[in-house]
């Protein structure tokens, strides 16, 4: 026989049933509104600062600091801080000339339409050299053997220089007074007995401080010596007043010789890439530019004599290779510019080159 079913079981089952459907409610409403806050946080540190109703990102913040140097951590906050700080002054400056419609005046549309042109062609520029191989461990020890100036045989140069105003007439008497001088101080009271206007300054310079073109001929310098350049209005002397031996490892100059010939060969790619798009295309000089491009015809820095890209030797001529391979050394103690002391001056001269 059956027993009956007590008449407040059937309520008690839908009255449990709803109050598990309710807690099943409360829980998924607690989630989502968890998941939309966290949402709503995450967006929210997207945006450092608002400024009326416009925003500044935390974007525009890295954006900026990439572009300068690299910052100590302890500093990174109060750089970031800094950063947004100048942000907020250029979006303030931003929505009053947009205000007075300032954007729109001929001037400021020709710097934008530079601006542009400058950013969107360097683009190219930057993706063309990207083709460029990275030099294998063979060509950087090559590089290195072949400018035992810069590396295996470096030196550190106490230097001094004197820039004088002068004739052509004055020119050849100046190299004979230096020639005849016993001290690089016995020159330069010639220069003053002889009012002859000049400057002078003294500094410490490692060989990859050097113009690249001129860091072999430093080398070859003994102490002592001094170097004759005529220039324009003048002439310049630079006395090699004293020098001492610091050379660098292959280990040591591996970096910074690998950066040296990957940007040359990026350089040569770049050249080669301009070349091949004037050739291709059609260019007509007008007006003045015309005559003046008939007399004088375009010459690429670049030119074709250039040796091939797998070659040690700088791509470009040494005269447009401003600086060398910068190796990461203990540092040097300069001197500021300054006008040599007596006391300085006073190194004796063994014949100039």
């Amino acid at each position: 026989m059956t027993m009956p079913v007590p008449p407040r079981s059937r309520p008690r089952r839908r009255i449990g049933a709803a109050r598990a459907f309710a807690l099943a409610l409360a829980v998924g409403a607690t989630l989502l509104a968890g998941c939309s806050d966290k949402k709503k946080e995450k967006a929210a540190t997207q945006t450092a600062a608002k400024v009326n109703k416009e925003e500044i990102t935390v974007h525009q913040i890295n954006f900026i600091l990439a572009q300068q140097r690299a910052t100590a951590p302890a500093q990174a906050a109060s750089a970031s801080r800094m950063v947004l700080e100048r942000l907020i002054d250029q979006e303030l400056a931003l929505q009053k000339a947009s205000d007075q419609k300032l954007d729109r005046e001929p001037r400021v549309v020709q710097q934008i339409e530079a601006a542009r042109r400058e950013i969107i062609s360097r683009a190219y520029l930057e993706k063309i050299g990207e083709g460029a191989p990275k030099p294998t461990p063979a060509e950087v020890a090559a590089y290195y053997e072949a400018h035992p100036a810069l590396f295996k045989e470096r030196r550190v140069y106490s230097l001094q220089e004197v820039a004088i105003e002068a004739t052509p007439e004055q020119i050849e008497s100046l190299k004979k007074v230096l020639l005849g001088s016993k001290t690089f101080a016995e020159f330069v009271a010639y220069l003053k007995a002889n009012n002859l206007r000049f400057t002078g300054n003294e500094a410490v310079r490692a060989a990859e401080q050097l113009p690249l073109a001129g860091v072999d001929q430093f080398a070859r310098m003994k102490d002592g010596q001094a170097i004759f350049n005529v220039r324009p209005g003048g002439a310049q002397i630079i006395n090699l007043a004293a020098s001492r031996q610091q050379p660098v490892t292959l280990q040591q100059a591996t970096p910074a010789i690998e950066q040296f010939l990957l940007n040359e060969r990026k350089r040569k790619l770049v050249s080669d890439d301009m070349q091949a798009l004037r050739g291709a295309a059609k260019i007509e000089y007008l007006g003045d530019f015309a005559a003046d491009a008939a007399s004088s015809p375009y010459r690429p820095a670049s030119a074709p004599e250039l040796p091939p890209l797998t070659t040690m030797p700088a791509t470009l001529p040494a005269s447009e290779v401003k600086a060398a391979p910068q190796v990461d050394v203990a540092p040097i103690d300069t001197k500021a510019a300054s006008m040599p002391s007596d006391s300085s001056l006073d190194k004796g001269l063994k014949g100039f080159k």
